[in-house]
């Protein structure tokens, strides 16, 4: 957060609004290090059991390794539901009002939208697309419009496009009629396109709230619009809890060690690190089978997951804490 908000500084008018910018930003990575934070904080609370000689107590006491995790492993499921109920949405939210293409699926880095009504057909290109209120400001866009033999009717060439619910309009516009005589005016359009239909089209899946996802889901389902994407967001959210506790559990597993003193933190922790980055690796290889449709999204989500608390359980009961 500290270095995007340097970054943002000269690109923002005060400093206050490259602070928002930063914390806009940093939501943005919670998915990414969150599971990451998890694992660390277990490691170093389990570190800080055993170097107290807390842990031998516990263990001294009859309490199974699996007994002593509870509460790591509640904590990181709790974790997993606020970051799922109420900080994606918040993040959503805060992203939403500042739309840019970073946060849009393109085609070939350029946005593409397209109408066909019985009255025939709208076709607009546009570099850059940005939101302002419950508007759509489209950069450098060119609009075809059709008839239904698809004959071109007109073209429009604008700075600057402004999509509202009342239809598309651009001021200082340039069109040229169907015999290519062009004019210079004010041009306007009634169109079945809204701001939102078009943010619902091209969002990319991050940018849609977990509670908006089944019904987008459904409602791109029965347009016949692929939502590999969605879905595999969608489990991702739902099942962050469980991915929370598989990383609470691999966190146990590496804190567990027979020495009582001289205990080498350092490598355990170093190693922990690495291992981190292979179960993310994992898991990026898990999701993008998913979007590619090569597994089921459930499974996709679900099995990196799984596959981490056994692997964890089964190191963890190889150690007698006793």
């Amino acid at each position: 957060m500290a270095v995007t908000f340097v970054e943002r500084l000269p690109s923002n008018p005060t400093a206050l609004a490259a602070f928002t910018d930063a914390w806009r930003r940093l939501l943005e990575y919670v998915p990414l290090f969150l599971p990451l934070a998890v694992f660390m904080g277990t490691l170093l609370a389990s570190y800080n059991l055993t170097k107290s000689s807390e842990s031998i107590i516990v263990a001294s006491a009859g309490l199974s390794p699996y007994q002593m995790a509870r509460p790591f492993l509640v904590g990181a499921a709790l974790i997993g539901v606020v970051a799922t109920t109420i900080l994606n949405p918040y993040s959503v939210n805060l992203n939403s009002q500042e739309i840019t293409p970073d946060h849009l699926v393109l085609i070939d880095n350029e946005i593409w939208l397209r109408e066909s009504s019985d009255d025939g057909y709208i076709t607009m290109n546009a570099k850059n697309m940005h939101k302002s209120g419950n508007i759509l400001l489209f950069d450098d866009a060119t609009i075809y419009v059709q008839n239904i033999n698809f004959g071109l009717t007109e073209r429009v060439q604008a700075k600057t496009v402004t999509l509202s619910d009342a239809g598309l309009s651009a001021t200082g516009a340039t069109t040229w009629n169907a015999n290519g005589v062009p004019q210079k005016t004010d041009w306007t359009m009634h169109t079945l396109l809204t701001p939102q239909t078009v943010l619902d089209r091209y969002l990319q899946p991050d940018q849609i709230s977990f509670w908006d996802l089944p019904g987008f889901i459904k409602k791109m389902q029965e347009i016949g619009v692929p939502v590999r994407g969605h879905l595999v967001q969608f489990w991702t959210l739902l099942f962050l809890p469980l991915t929370m506790i598989a990383m609470a559990t691999l966190g146990v597993a590496f804190s567990q060690t027979r020495q009582r003193r001289n205990y080498s933190f350092g490598i355990k922790f170093g190693m922990g690190i690495l291992t981190c980055f292979a179960v993310y690796f994992l898991v990026n290889m898990f999701n993008a089978l998913g979007s590619t449709g090569v597994v089921p999204p459930l499974l996709a989500i679900v099995a990196p997951p799984l596959i981490i608390i056994a692997a964890s359980g089964v190191f963890i009961t190889s150690f007698d804490t006793i």
